[in-house]
């Protein structure tokens, strides 16, 4: 049945029907962020080290996580646009299968040994990074007011599954991979591949109705007088809130990304193995996204702002320990990196609650799609600067001047909440 078919022969404007929807929807959009999740750990726990092995320097060893996370920032406009016009179905599908495909260009590569297929597949690779947080939005189209923090934080708690799975499964992997006759970090982006196509294809086959196109269809009913019981809060696009929300995400990605890049590059170079290395990183993976359940329950309780002040809090405190921690310190780099994803997850939510309370759902789509693109080049500025900084520097002074950037959260906020209700 069409999403068209579905709005004529369903009263769409019942509680009890938007109800259904919202709970399916959720369902839906959690079982893809399962795959999705081992898509993006996987690739990004050996990335780094792909180009360091071909290239044999540190200085561009950050250039991966550039590289996908660029990729990413033209996959968010798209998939935001493919959303607006055809519905999130479309969009995120499109977006999980092109990521799918980057991933077998980065196994063709390191087979081929060629540096130059290697970028290029890492740009198409990070299509599945940028659809992986555009689904969080989808969650939100049929939430009213007090739920959309916490649809967002539901549908993010479920990629710590796949998180954390990918980075404990690269030793797996690696051994496929020599099986097959092919390199050893290939194998996390067979996983990448596998997880990012089997995620498009939840998508396609389940996102029936879509909730974005049904959200829509309410709205129009409503603007034309016809009676409901299902509230609608709608408002007038606030562009203040929507550069909040923005700032408050391009900064926390731009700390989280630089710091977590260099890390293993960090912990090789002080004899840690690639099973250490991705224990670390899962840890790091799993506090991004497993908190998200109770980071949306309070975000939705005591508000916005002060959960973006927390997150700044939580980003220094993550900065300064990893600047301190001696190299060899497993635990204390674990706990490091785990506050980097705690406040990375702070951020996000408390943003992306502010962009959709702040946006009207006419254009919700193609807006989130527009700071989604702002994130992912502050990822990618990070990502590209953070190997320049420690090959000129140290790792700790990358980690030092990231945790005392993320300060700069608090006057953002601070400067919004007379006119941002939190």
């Amino acid at each position: 049945m069409s999403d068209e078919t579905y709005q004529l022969k369903t009263d769409i404007n019942s509680q009890e029907t938007r109800k259904r929807l919202y709970k399916r929807t959720l369902l839906i959009v959690s079982i893809s962020q399962i795959f999705g999740g081992a898509g993006l750990a996987a690739g990004i726990t050996v990335g780094a080290l792909i180009a360091q092995q071909m290239l044999g320097t540190d200085a561009f060893s950050g250039l991966p996580s550039a590289l996908f996370t660029l990729g990413s920032a033209g996959a968010a406009l798209l998939v935001g646009r493919l959303s607006q016009t055809y519905g999130r179905r479309i969009g995120l599908t499109a977006g999980f299968m092109i990521g799918g495909i980057g991933a077998i260009g980065v196994i063709i590569a390191s087979l081929l040994n060629s540096i130059i297929l290697l970028f290029a597949s890492l740009l198409i690779y990070g299509a599945g990074t940028a659809t992986n947080l555009q689904a969080r939005y989808a969650g939100t189209d049929l939430a009213n007011t007090k739920q959309r923090a916490t649809a967002v934080s539901f549908s993010m708690v479920f990629t710590t599954f796949g998180a954390v799975a990918g980075p404990n499964l690269v030793n797996v992997m690696g051994d496929f991979a020599v099986s097959l006759e092919l390199p050893s970090l290939s194998g996390p982006f067979i996983l990448s591949a596998a997880a990012y196509i089997l995620a498009g294809l939840v998508f396609f086959i389940l996102l029936r109705p879509d909730p974005l196109i049904i959200a829509k269809s309410i709205n129009v009913n409503l603007e034309h007088g016809k009676q409901t019981d299902y509230t609608v809060e709608e408002q007038a696009e606030n562009r203040k809130g929507i550069m909040v929300g923005a700032t408050i995400m391009v900064l926390t990605q731009i700390v989280m990304v630089a710091i977590m890049t260099m890390t293993p590059v960090h912990m090789g170079h002080h004899g840690h193995d690639l099973g250490q290395i991705g224990l670390v990183i899962g840890f790091h993976i799993g506090f991004m996204y497993f908190p998200s359940l109770f980071t949306g329950i309070l975000v939705d309780k005591i508000g916005r702002i002060p959960m973006a002040i927390a997150s700044g809090v939580t980003l220094l405190l993550a900065g300064l320990l990893g600047a301190l921690a001696p190299g060899d310190s497993m635990f204390l780099l674990t706990v490091a990196l785990s506050l980097l994803g705690l406040g990375w997850n702070f951020g996000l939510i408390s943003g992306t609650a502010l962009i959709v309370d702040s946006t009207e759902t006419s254009t919700r789509a193609k807006t989130q799609g527009k700071v989604d693109v702002l994130i992912a080049l502050a990822g990618a500025s990070g990502g590209a600067l953070s190997g320049m900084v420690v090959a000129g520097s140290s790792y700790t002074i990358l980690s030092f001047v990231g945790g005392i950037l993320s300060l700069i959260l608090i006057p953002v906020v601070v400067w919004s909440k007379k006119e941002i209700v939190a």
